[in-house]
């Protein structure tokens, strides 16, 4: 028979406060060193669409990793897991600021730094993945359905209020003196994600959450599946596959757009790239508002739901990649880029609630995990967008665009997509997504 899940407790205030912390604080550093990468690599000597390649090995390993980490905070917990992610995020930082500093002074070859400054960040690839999938089931467990895309959009709003603050934190952690120089805000970060786990430690409660015991259930969509007693992968689950689509090309083209704009800047300005590394950091700046006032403003004072913002959010975003494309002057490209990550804070709410929304309870890390996986593979292909830069100054951005219509259409399409409501169980094709399964399975 079914079992139906425990009506969530609404989440207290400090203990949100704290999981935003969390998203925070990782966006900030993230986003932060994305900021001065472009500096970074060409200071070094490290070739532009290599910069952008520092995340390929991290994204992969974030998006191998995020399964397991999902299933190990359904064992052993929320808390945990977060504990883990920013310990990971906290060592792959100082390592990173170590291999910075040392390519600074000429210590190893460009492409022997490259490869230290690789290995470096794979660390938080592999163990800063720990505390996504952990914080997303935390807020859902405690939050009634009816809440979830205002809740979800909050917690994405510690993103968005990261690539605020951290690109503009990022210039003033350029430390002159004892030849820290640009391995400045890496170390910086690193002790802020250090502050931020004493206060996990110490002050989060432990999730109510229990580990899923097997329950019989009723016959569902995977049946098969069922009988042999093995779930289908949350990415081949038919119920989660088109907000994954969706989900991992707008990030493809948010991820492309972020990691070429800094050499869109240095460019278009004809300055060295530590006399741009301002002119960056402002249009970075901007485009993180502008994300914020999507996630806190708009959603909230429209009430939009899922479909709207699976909908709004692509459209919003190809208009932006065409002004970038086509602009005439530097004010142009931060009005595009703002315009752009308007869009982008539209649609990451619109398919992390969509997908939240279409599984049950006990798959809320399951879900998450899919989601953390394709928010972490997409950076694989960046470097790609940065050689198609070099090429054609336009070309990342035209097809961006591109690609934006492309899932817009999808949208309007797709039946799951266009069905999205934050009220599953009065939609057919929803109604479906709302059995449970009876075991736990793996990606």
């Amino acid at each position: 028979m079914l079992q139906s899940a425990p009506t969530p407790v609404s989440l207290p205030k400090s203990s949100f406060a704290i999981i935003f912390g969390v998203s925070l604080v990782t966006a900030m550093g993230n986003t932060g060193m994305i900021s001065v990468l472009p500096a970074i690599g060409r200071s070094i000597g490290i070739p532009d669409y290599l910069v952008a390649g520092v995340f390929s090995l991290s994204a992969l390993l974030w998006a191998g990793s995020s399964p397991y980490w999902a299933r190990a905070s359904d064992r052993y917990g929320r808390k945990p897991l977060m504990l883990v992610g920013l310990t990971g995020f906290a060592v792959s930082m100082a390592a990173c600021a170590v291999v910075v500093g040392a390519g600074l002074h000429h210590l190893a070859t460009p492409m022997v730094i490259f490869g230290f400054f690789l290995l470096a960040r794979a660390l938080f690839g592999l163990f800063g993945a720990a505390s996504n999938p952990a914080t997303q089931a935390y807020v859902a467990e405690h939050t009634p359905v009816e809440e979830r895309t205002t809740a979800m959009s909050s917690l994405a709003g510690a993103f968005g209020l990261g690539t605020v603050i951290g690109p503009f934190l990022a210039p003033l952690f350029i430390i002159p003196f004892l030849g820290i120089g640009l391995a400045g805000p890496m170390m910086i970060f690193s002790l802020i994600a250090l502050s931020m786990l004493v206060v996990v430690w110490k002050l989060l409660p432990e999730s109510s959450h229990m580990p899923v015991q097997p329950v019989k259930m009723a016959p569902t969509m995977d049946a098969k599946a069922d009988a042999a007693g093995k779930e289908t992968p949350m990415w081949r689950d038919p119920r989660l596959t088109p907000f994954l689509i969706y989900g991992f090309v707008v990030a493809v083209c948010q991820t492309a757009q972020g990691q070429t704009l800094g050499f869109l800047i240095i460019d278009k300005l004809g300055m060295s790239p530590m006399q741009a590394q301002g002119f960056i950091a402002i249009a970075m700046m901007f485009g993180a508002v502008a994300g914020l006032l999507a996630q806190w403003g708009i959603i909230r004072m429209f009430e939009m739901t899922p479909r709207q913002l699976l909908r709004w959010g692509v459209g919003v975003a190809a208009l932006g990649n065409l002004i970038v494309a086509f602009q005439p002057t530097y004010a142009a490209v931060v009005a595009g880029y703002a315009i752009s990550s308007l869009g982008f804070g539209l649609a990451r709410p619109g398919f992390t609630a969509g997908s939240s929304l279409a599984v049950g309870m006990h798959e809320q890390a399951r879900a998450a995990g899919a989601i953390a996986a394709v928010n972490g593979v997409n950076v694989v292909l960046a470097p790609l967008f940065v050689l198609l830069y070099e090429k054609v100054h336009a070309a990342p951005f035209v097809l961006n665009m591109v690609m934006m219509l492309a899932m817009l259409v999808y949208a309007f399409r797709n039946s799951q997509l266009a069905n999205a409501d934050p009220k599953p169980a009065t939609q057919a094709d929803s109604a479906m997504a709302t059995l449970e399964k009876s075991d736990e399975g793996s990606l």
